[in-house]
């Protein structure tokens, strides 16, 4: 009866020590593996193939040359106050200064603006955005999702008009590429 004892208690030792060994085998493999894809990765032998390049927002080849000029930049007029007829005047006064209007309307956000006015814009129309701020003083600019680099004007309750950039303005906001 004691052999029979002996014998059992010897299997679970043996099989105990063969999951331990398993077990670390396991552990250890996958260590080592971390150790060695982090070892790769910090001397560039894996991740990212090269840099990609990164562009300036409202930077491109036709504007890098130039200063962006009010023909250069296409507005839409929004009217998000109780005053109407608004953006209407305000759409003639830009379109006077040399911006193109492509829209004249109420908000289509349908938002309250308690400021001058919100400039929204998209990531390439940054340059068009700050141009467009030299007149609207005190507006806050906007960036959304679009994807052109037309900008849109959100007259607010605290419009009371443009104001009259000054030339040295003009070429303090737009973006150097």
């Amino acid at each position: 009866m004691d052999y029979l004892h002996d014998s059992a208690a010897s299997i679970y030792r043996r099989r105990r020590r063969q999951r331990a060994i398993i077990s670390m085998s396991c552990v250890s493999i996958v260590l080592l593996a971390t150790i060695l894809y982090a070892v790769s990765y910090v001397q560039g032998w894996s991740g990212p193939l090269s840099p990609k390049p990164v562009t300036i927002a409202g930077c491109s080849r036709a504007t890098s040359n130039r200063a962006l000029t009010p023909s250069d930049v296409t507005i839409n007029v929004y009217n998000a106050t109780a005053r109407a007829g608004l953006a209407t005047s305000v759409a003639a006064s830009l379109q006077s200064s040399g911006f193109k209007v492509a829209a004249i309307g109420n908000d289509p956000l349908v938002e309250t603006i308690p400021g001058v006015a919100e400039i929204r814009y998209g990531h390439s129309g940054l340059g068009a955005a700050l141009l467009a701020a030299e007149d609207l003083a005190g507006a806050k600019l906007v960036q959304d999702t679009r994807i052109g680099a037309s900008v849109d004007i959100v007259l607010g309750n605290s419009f009371s008009g443009l104001s009259v950039p000054s030339t040295n303005a003009l070429s303090k906001t737009t973006p150097r590429c």
